[in-house]
């Protein structure tokens, strides 16, 4: 399949699958009790409550959304009811297919700056993460080794935590507490950077095609990736049960960074005076004891 049928495709699978989730109620359709043949809105109803013909919105629905305007692509995600997050990722798709426009290629960037890494390094109290926009951990301060520890011993290179929870799944299940929700959470994050990038081989890195490759043989992670949803990866709690010092429950920042856009800095910190915040400090010192340097050194 060539590059433009291919974002043809996307655009395509992307909009049924918003317009099957927005009833006639949710736009202020009223019906009658007849029984409707489609799921959710009706082409031409968006058409309609979009503003413009039937035969434009069919095209655009079928992926020839080539020169689409901002005002026009609004204009639909409003009525498709999109997230911001959805809302961008369909002006990338279209930009993908406008001729003569490609939106840049995923960089799964391998290395980080010396001070980006003093930076992780300098934060001893919580696990500090470098992270590039397929996941992968590029680079991790030494409680970070140690809270991802299973991921490490795993020896896989580069750690990349959607590969382990979605390949190493009895161990994720375990590490975990709500593994559905972080694998939702995972696969609709992965989508949001990667989704809307070029497929033909040329401008690609070869390590995103790899892993989504991998990825799409586990039925898990496909029914998700089908799914179509997307979003950002933000802040919010994470619940773990750590191998070594137990159950912790986290919050998390994603910090990007204005010098590296292709990298950003996750974090894991409990609440002081709880018991999540003496597990990390336990952990802390596992971390360090010199029988444990070796498993859990220089990230």
């Amino acid at each position: 399949m060539g590059a433009a049928q291919d974002v043809r495709g996307r655009i395509r699978d992307f909009v049924i699958s918003r317009r099957e989730r927005v009833s006639p109620g949710d736009v202020g359709i009223h019906e009658g009790g007849g029984t409707r043949r489609v799921k959710g809105l009706r082409r031409e109803e968006v058409a309609m409550l979009a503003g413009v013909s039937v035969e434009y919105y069919v095209r655009f629905e079928r992926g020839d959304a080539a020169g689409a305007s901002d005002s026009v692509i609004d204009a639909i995600a409003r009525v498709l009811r999109l997230s911001d997050v959805e809302r961008e990722y369909l002006r990338r798709l279209c930009a993908a297919r406008t001729a003569g426009h490609r939106n840049p290629p995923v960089r799964a960037v391998t290395g980080i700056r010396p001070s980006a890494r003093r930076l992780l390094e300098s934060m001893e109290t919580v696990p500090a993460f470098a992270v590039n926009r397929i996941g992968d951990i590029v680079a991790a301060n030494i409680l970070g080794r140690a809270f991802y520890v299973q991921m490490y011993d795993d020896g896989r290179d580069p750690v990349n935590h959607t590969w382990f929870q979605f390949l190493r799944q009895e161990q994720s299940r375990r590490f975990w507490v709500d593994w559905d929700v972080i694998a939702d959470n995972g696969v609709q994050i992965l989508r949001a950077e990667i989704g809307a990038a070029p497929l033909d081989p040329a401008p690609l890195d070869r390590g995103r095609r790899d892993l989504l490759d991998e990825l799409l043989t586990v039925p898990e992670f496909r029914s998700r990736w089908n799914s179509q949803n997307v979003r950002r990866h933000t802040s919010g709690t994470k619940r773990v049960n750590h191998p070594i010092v137990g159950r912790m429950d986290l919050a998390y920042e994603n910090l990007h960074l204005d010098a590296d856009p292709d990298l950003a800095i996750l974090t894991f910190s409990p609440e002081p005076g709880t018991p999540s915040a003496d597990a990390m400090q336990l952990l802390n010192h596992w971390a360090r004891d010199g029988a444990n340097a070796s498993r859990v050194g220089r990230g």
